[in-house]
């Protein structure tokens, strides 16, 4: 993943949003960092698509999308997070590789092509990791590419399968591989490598078909310090612990909503923002 985009300035002010201090910033690719940022990413970057519904563009080119992260102290969804944290990943000595998924829907069917990013990455003891910060609900650590069996995280039990005969890679590929949460298929990933512009079209039909559960709710979530999760899905808050308990509420008041995007999540908006559809985001 080319970084060239990505100064120092960006990386130290990206590295801040992450709350990193100075003196402990990476000074290698290591296992250790990547864990380290990934998590903490997790915990300071909201999953969120709020720019759907309040009628801004999502550009898919690094540099705006590390912007938004970092001097506009906003979220995204995947393409935007996992584009942004793939750039931060590259600028700091990362092999950096782009992955296309397509998700996991109601009664196992697939979403369209290019539905979802991740990212593979290397590390300098040569090994390779399955990093996402982008798809809500998942795993808080980097999961290991070559692992096929069960890999234990605050966020579930995960498993990277072969998805089988029926979904054999192109020619000069391997076949195409599950990410399966608790037991249940999340989304199927294409192991061919591709570049940002790829998913212009997949983050263009999410953020206008009327198809797309991204215009059809709202969501704004992220993992709290305790290993929990925060989200507000229109005006419903709701607070979930490390055992899975949570508790929900609606909220009343645009100033109550305006406030809890503030104080919860360190985003600042204008006015409250309005599904289309008027549901909430299942993808948490």
């Amino acid at each position: 993943m080319d970084s060239a985009q990505i100064d120092a300035r960006q990386v130290a002010a990206y590295l801040d949003r992450l709350g990193v201090e100075p003196r402990a910033r990476p000074t290698a690719p290591t296992v250790e960092a990547l864990r380290d940022l990934h998590l903490r990413h997790l915990r300071a970057v909201p999953f969120e698509n709020l720019s759907v519904h309040l009628g801004e563009a999502i550009v898919m080119e690094e540099g705006r999308l590390v912007a938004k992260v970092v001097e506009g102290r906003r979220g995204g969804f995947c393409y935007e997070l996992n584009g942004a944290f793939g750039a931060l990943l590259a600028a700091l000595g990362f092999e950096v590789t782009l992955l296309a998924a397509r998700v996991y829907g109601e009664e196992g069917r697939l979403g369209i092509p290019y539905d979802h990013m991740a990212l593979l990455v290397g590390t300098a003891e040569e090994e390779e990791w399955l990093a996402d910060v982008g798809f809500g609900t998942h795993s808080h650590y980097p999961l290991r590419w070559y692992d096929r069996g069960e890999q234990r995280d605050p966020g579930g039990v995960f498993r990277i399968v072969e998805a089988g005969p029926d979904a054999a890679g192109a020619a000069g590929f391997p076949t195409d591989l599950d990410v399966v949460r608790n037991g249940v298929p999340q989304y199927r990933l294409e192991v061919r490598p591709r570049a940002l512009g790829d998913f212009v079209a997949g983050a263009w039909w999410h953020s206008t078909s009327p198809e797309s559960h991204f215009t059809r709710s709202l969501v704004c979530s992220r993992v709290t310090q305790d290993g929990g999760r925060i989200t507000l899905s229109g005006r419903r808050w709701k607070a979930t612990d490390p055992e899975g308990r949570s508790t929900e509420r609606e909220l009343a008041t645009d100033q109550e909503v305006l406030e809890v995007y503030r104080e919860r999540f360190g985003i600042e908006l204008a006015r409250v923002p309005e599904a289309r559809g008027g549901g909430a985001d299942e993808r948490e």
